[in-house]
């Protein structure tokens, strides 16, 4: 024990150091904001556990998500020439889904048009996820971000530096699914099928033997258990 340590807190049980904590940080405020904040900080389900780690050189980590948003300036026209890009697409950006890290994106503009925010979430440490556009989705990346002012290029030695130099940390980051990657969704989703063609098939069949049948129905009652919200 440290010698400034109160000797009371040796005894101190996990949820009372959670409202001390929670106490010392909140004490003006209200009793919910003081229930919302313990909750925030209790322990959860370790599959749902979020971390606030670094992303690389810049940006935050939660589990094996991470976050970035960039600021930039726009060129004279930018704005309408990215708009004109959007409408034609309707906003629909599935040509990124070459990029296997990335969770999404989107362009917000800003500051009556002269100025954009890039927002994304992507898995993985932030050196690798800019060389992933690059090599994936150059063609995407450079149509968009030419109407940026100073834009490098994404091919460029500089265009890390570029991008880091507009970044913006975030001040706090959560995840739903912190632990669970694009890959993982995509191969939960090519299971999620296989299973409906599987079930669809065993349907109705009558000559299973008991063990069969009762593995079966193990398998189909945890699949049909509605999800829990309360962690």
């Amino acid at each position: 024990m440290a010698d400034h340590e109160d000797p009371r807190l040796q005894d101190e049980g996990k949820f009372d150091e959670i409202r001390r904590r929670v106490a010392e940080v909140a004490k003006d405020a209200p009793p919910l904001a003081r229930i919302a904040l313990e909750a925030m900080v209790r322990k959860h389900n370790p599959d749902l556990k979020g971390t606030a780690d670094s992303a690389g050189r810049v940006g935050m980590r939660s589990g094996k998500v991470s976050e970035l948003t960039v600021i930039v300036d726009l060129k004279p026209g930018g704005a309408q020439r990215l708009q004109r890009i959007f409408d034609l697409t309707k906003g629909n950006m599935d040509g990124a889904q070459r990029v296997s890290t990335l969770h999404d994106m989107r362009f917000v503009f800003i500051d009556h048009n002269t100025r954009i925010l890039f927002a994304t979430a992507y898995d993985g440490d932030w050196d690798s996820y800019i060389s992933d556009f690059a090599t994936k989705i150059p063609e995407l990346m450079d149509l968009l971000f030419q109407n940026v002012e100073g834009w490098p290029g994404i091919s460029s030695p500089t265009v890390k530096d570029f991008i880091a130099e507009h970044q913006i940390n975030a001040a706090g980051w959560f995840v739903a699914n912190p632990q669970v990657t694009v890959v993982d969704v995509r191969r939960m989703q090519r299971t999620e099928h296989a299973l409906d063609t599987f079930f669809d098939a065993m349907t109705g069949r009558d000559d299973l033997d008991p063990k069969t049948a009762a593995a079966m129905k193990t398998l189909t009652d945890a699949i049909s258990t509605p999800e829990a919200v309360d962690y």
